[in-house]
Formats: structure tokens, C-alpha cells, sequence
């Protein structure tokens, strides 16, 4: 059985959209990440800091969007997302993976909240550094490891649109824009996208903004 831990318009999104992609079963535990008082502490034992997303698969339970991608692209290979060892795509697709969560979440996080340091005192580096190679390697790449859709754009697509249209901190490069058009005609993120606006209308913390219209 596959379990999936999830909070609407998340950084699990990206999760959703992944599983969407693999057209596997999944039994989704929606999870109110912004409830009032928190997660009971208890949820600890599946999310070491109460975050989403998490995934339990016949009893194991894997944490952190890299780590999560990896596996389940490998665990079901059928989809074909996942380069094989040998595969000249390999490389760039672990990297990619690797660089949103070791890298570009947290440059936006620093920016969006007014950080100022050197890129040497942390190890993810200097936003305009993320934003320069992000902007090159999609104005060299149809995708975020070469020519194909890997699992890594599920990742990369969702900071990418989440952090330029939505947290408006990355600025509207030609390339990024080319790759989420490229992005949203994909019939998985739509379904994902549609069942995360679902989901979220049942969010307490949302309630004012879907009463607005």
C-alpha cells in the first residue's frame, strides 16, 4: 500500500502531481499543516518536523521531495521518469531533484524573507547564483534533465510556478515561462492541480479567500 501525507498548495504538490504522473493507487492522508495550535506531536513519527510531504510504502516511510521523487519514480518504473544508471540523462535528472530542495527552496526562503549574507556563509549560495543557473540550464533544456519529462520537473515546475506567480520572488525569465506553458499541457498536472483546488477549499486557513470569490 501506498500512503501519501499531503497539505493542499504545499511544497506536497509537487508530490501529487508526481503521483498523478505515475497513474498508481494511493490512499492520500490529507494533512492540515496550518492548523490552529499545530500538528499533534504524534504526526512527528511519519514528518520529523510536522512538514509535508511524506509517503509510507508497505510499511516504510520516506520524507524530503528528493528522496521521495527518487523512490517513487524507481519503485514504479513503468511511468518512465526516472533515467536509468548508464543513461546520459541520469546526472543532470539526480542533480535537478537534489538542487530544489538543497538549493533553490531555500534561496527563495531567504529572499522572501529579507536575508542578507555572503554566498559563502550558507551552503545553498546567493539567490541571483539559483536564479542565473535555473535560467540557463531551462533556456538549454526542454526539461529540467534534458529532452524528456522526468520526475524531476514535478519538482522543478512546482517551485518554479509557486515562486514566480504565486510568492512573486522569482522574476518572470522568458525560459521559465516557456517551461510551464510547456508544463500545464500535461493532462496530470492538470488533474493535480484541479484535486489540490478541491482540497484546499476544505482548508479552514482558506475559508475567507474562496468566500471572496
Amino acid at each position: 500500500m501506498l500512503k501519501f501525507y499531503h497539505a493542499p498548495w504545499s511544497r506536497a504538490s509537487g508530490t501529487l502531481w508526481l503521483l498523478e504522473e505515475l497513474g498508481v493507487d494511493y490512499q492520500l492522508e490529507l494533512v492540515d499543516i496550518r492548523m490552529e495550535g499545530g500538528l499533534p506531536e504524534t504526526y512527528r513519527r511519519i514528518q520529523p518536523n510536522k512538514k509535508v510531504p511524506a509517503i509510507e510504502h508497505d510499511g516504510v516511510i520516506i520524507t524530503e521531495r528528493a528522496a521521495i521523487s527518487t523512490y517513487l519514480a524507481e519503485a514504479f518504473p513503468q511511468a518512465g521518469l526516472a533515467p536509468a544508471i548508464g543513461d546520459k540523462d541520469r546526472g543532470p535528472y539526480l542533480t535537478m531533484l537534489v538542487y530544489c530542495d538543497s538549493v533553490f527552496d531555500p534561496c527563495v526562503s531567504a529572499r522572501a524573507h529579507g536575508l542578507t549574507y555572503a554566498s559563502n556563509d550558507y551552503s545553498f549560495g546567493v539567490f541571483d547564483d539559483m536564479v542565473a543557473y535555473v535560467d540557463r540550464i531551462l533556456s538549454e533544456r526542454i526539461y529540467a534533465a534534458g529532452d524528456r519529462f522526468t520526475a524531476a520537473d514535478t519538482q522543478l515546475a512546482s517551485a518554479v510556478h509557486f515562486t514566480m506567480h504565486i510568492l512573486k520572488v522569482l522574476p518572470e525569465k522568458p525560459s521559465f515561462l516557456r517551461y510551464l506553458e510547456r508544463i500545464a499541457e500535461r493532462p496530470a498536472y492538470q488533474r493535480a492541480q484541479a484535486k489540490d483546488m478541491d482540497m484546499a477549499r476544505t482548508v479552514p486557513a482558506f475559508a475567507s479567500r474562496f468566500e471572496k470569490g
